[in-house]
């Protein structure tokens, strides 16, 4: 699974294969805690985070949304700038 951005300790990842991995989500870990965050509500669908991993993701997603998006329909890989 590609690594999209690295943050604070957090790693992004995304699944490249949309048919098989839906809804559209992009995963999170931090430490051994691991979380999918669903692109279109950035609500966690599946594990979880600590409160402050959990705060950065979503605001780091919040102003990523859109490039997010577009990698899960292009299924193109693309780094995206860390939390700053």
């Amino acid at each position: 699974m590609p690594e999209i951005s690295r943050f604070y300790g957090i790693i992004i990842k995304m699944f490249f294969i949309q048919g098989e991995h839906n809804p559209p989500h992009f995963h999170a870990e931090y430490g051994s805690d691991k979380a999918q965050f669903d692109l279109n509500t950035l609500e966690i669908i599946k594990g979880s985070l600590p409160n402050t991993a959990h705060f950065l993701v979503k605001q780091w997603a919040k102003l990523h949304q859109a490039e997010l998006k577009t990698i899960w329909d292009t299924q193109e890989f693309k780094e995206i700038e860390p939390w700053e």
